[in-house]
Order: structure tokens, then C-alpha cells, then sequence
């Protein structure tokens, strides 16, 4: 056996205190800083656990629907294994993230309006023999590589426990992720403040309805990142323990971008944002004076899930359709 295979792709990634964020938030708030992964994401976790085991039993194909991060992870995964990948992405795909994935040796198709539509196409594509499908967030190998998250952050508080985990949701693995990290080390009663910008609100959506529900569209500027369903494991997640769902407007979400990059000097994606806005929109605070999160007694963890469908001119672009500049 190859020992690399035993090798995860992902970093342990840095725990670092924010004074601009406990400031606002009037609590400790520790960063976990998941956007200096390699290629810009949490997804490698997961993502990287999942081709890693499939490569063991003899896949040689994978082929991932993508609006860019999880794209870009099963790319460097198959790279790092020598095995090919397709990348499916939507029309909405920014060219620099075709461009870092064809530099990643992965074949990139172009299809659809959002990653739904991308998704079907990835599933046409893995009905043929020898290619296997790579879901971004709905498979039981994905949440155990996401676990690994949870796994750190008990290596790096020891007895403490965190007050709250604040985290962005679009498919849901993320999320089912943490819940199947906190379960392992002892964290159920942990509070998870599950993040979503209105327009790609696919858990908020499902909890308000009370069942899983598909959203009409992604009319959110996060539009290639949505899925319009969110993954069933993290409804029963979000239903089973102490998941607060909150959804932010996209101005939220990208004031929170422009905020983070002048306090912390990084850059992150809108989605991203919409878990930052807990603190920079004042949700915190408001969720504790409604009594539906306790003070905190540990420190405020903020998952910061990067992305790589950013930059400065998108920022201003963003701006711009939202009235900002």
C-alpha cells in the first residue's frame, strides 16, 4: 500500500483569536481559518477522504459537480492520486476557476444555468462503466472527512468547549460534518448557528416547512455556490440537535467580506460572508436577547470556509448589483 494514501490532503488548519469580531460580538471569538486550506476550502476534508477511500478500492475515474470548491478539491485529490477527474460546473463559473482546474489536469465541462443543473449532467456522465460520482456534500464520507474539523478544535481547546460554532450552509456536508464531529467528542449540547443568505436558504427553507423542500431558484448572488435542496442528513442534523437556522440578505453577506478583509486582512467568498455576518450583522446579540442562544461560556467559533470564486473585482461587482458602491 501506498503510504501516501494514508496521507490526508487537508491541513490542520489555524485556530487564531479575532479582537475585531470578540469585540463586536462582546465574547471571545476564535477563527478557524479553513480558507488557508489547499485550494482555498473546507472541501478538501471531505472531499479528499472520499478519493482517497474510493481510490483503495480501484476507482480510477471521479467525476464532481461543482460550482468551484468542491471542483477545485476532487481536482487536487486525483491530482495528488494520479487519477482523472471531470469537473462539471455551471455557466455562472467565474474563468479563473476553469483556469485552476484545467491546471489541476481535471477535464471541465460547462453546463446549465446553476449547479443543479450541473449535478444532473455529472450523474449522466458516471452511468458510464469505470467512472465514479463525487457528490459536494451528500455522502457519509464526506461527513467524516468534514468531522475532522471537530477533532482539531477538541486537540486545540482541550477541556474547554466551545460556546458556539458558527458555520455557512449551502448543501448541507459542512454541517452534517460538525454534527458528526461534536457527537464523536462529546460536544452534542454545543449550539451550531447555521448560516444562509436568503435566495439560497435550502435548510431555513426545509425547518420553516417542516419537510425537505426543493427552492424554485438560486436568486441569491452566491448563485453558482446554492443548491436548491439541502442534503437530508443535515435536516435530520438540524432537527436533532442544537442547530439555530439564521439566514442573512446578500448585502449582509458581503458587508461582512468587505469587513473581514479590512479587519483580518483576508479575502473570502460571499458564502463565507453569510457566517461572518452572525457577528459583523449583530445576530449574536440578537439571538441571546430573544433567548434562543444562552451567554456564552467557551469561545465563539467561527468556521471561515474561504472559497476561491473571489476576488476584488467580484467584490466590486457584487457591490454594484447590490446597490453598495
Amino acid at each position: 500500500m501506498d503510504p501516501q494514501d494514508e496521507i490526508p490532503f487537508h491541513i490542520v488548519s489555524p485556530l487564531k483569536e479575532s479582537l475585531a469580531l470578540s469585540k463586536l460580538a462582546g465574547t471571545q471569538v476564535l477563527m478557524k481559518l479553513e480558507n488557508l486550506q489547499p485550494v482555498g476550502s473546507f472541501k478538501i476534508r471531505g472531499i479528499g477522504h472520499y478519493c482517497q477511500k474510493l481510490a483503495k478500492k480501484g476507482c480510477k475515474k471521479f467525476v464532481c459537480s461543482s460550482g468551484g470548491n468542491a471542483g477545485l478539491a476532487a481536482a487536487y485529490a486525483c491530482s495528488k492520486l494520479g487519477l482523472l477527474s471531470t469537473i462539471v460546473v455551471p455557466e455562472c463559473t467565474p474563468q479563473k476557476i476553469i483556469q485552476k482546474l484545467q491546471e489541476l489536469e481535471a477535464e471541465v465541462v460547462v453546463t446549465g444555468k446553476v449547479w443543479d443543473d450541473a449535478d444532473a449532467y455529472a450523474h449522466r456522465l458516471t452511468e458510464a462503466p469505470g467512472s465514479v460520482y463525487i457528490s459536494p456534500f451528500n455522502h457519509p464520507l464526506l461527513w467524516e472527512g468534514h468531522s475532522s474539523l471537530i477533532l482539531e478544535l477538541k486537540a486545540s481547546l482541550g477541556n474547554q468547549k466551545p460556546g458556539a460554532l458558527v458555520v455557512a450552509v449551502g448543501g448541507g456536508g459542512l454541517l452534517a460534518g460538525l454534527v458528526e464531529g461534536i457527537v464523536k467528542v462529546g460536544w452534542s449540547e454545543v449550539p451550531i448557528i447555521a448560516m444562509e443568505t436568503s435566495g439560497a436558504h435550502c435548510l431555513n427553507a426545509a425547518l420553516q416547512a417542516g419537510k425537505s423542500v426543493t427552492l424554485p431558484d438560486i436568486t441569491s448572488i452566491a448563485k453558482c455556490l446554492g443548491a436548491k435542496t439541502v442534503c437530508d442528513r443535515a435536516l435530520e442534523c438540524a432537527r436533532k440537535y442544537k442547530v439555530i437556522s439564521v439566514t442573512v440578505d446578500d448585502r449582509d453577506a458581503v458587508q461582512a467580506v468587505e469587513m473581514f478583509l479590512e479587519d483580518e486582512l483576508m479575502l473570502v467568498e460571499a458564502a463565507c460572508g453569510a457566517a461572518l455576518a452572525a457577528v459583523y450583522s449583530g445576530h449574536i446579540q440578537r439571538l441571546q436577547k430573544e433567548g434562543k442562544l444562552e451567554q456564552l461560556v467557551g469561545p465563539l467559533i467561527m468556521i471561515v470556509c474561504g472559497g476561491s470564486s473571489i476576488s476584488l473585482s467580484e467584490l466590486q461587482n457584487f457591490k454594484s448589483q447590490l446597490g453598495m458602491v
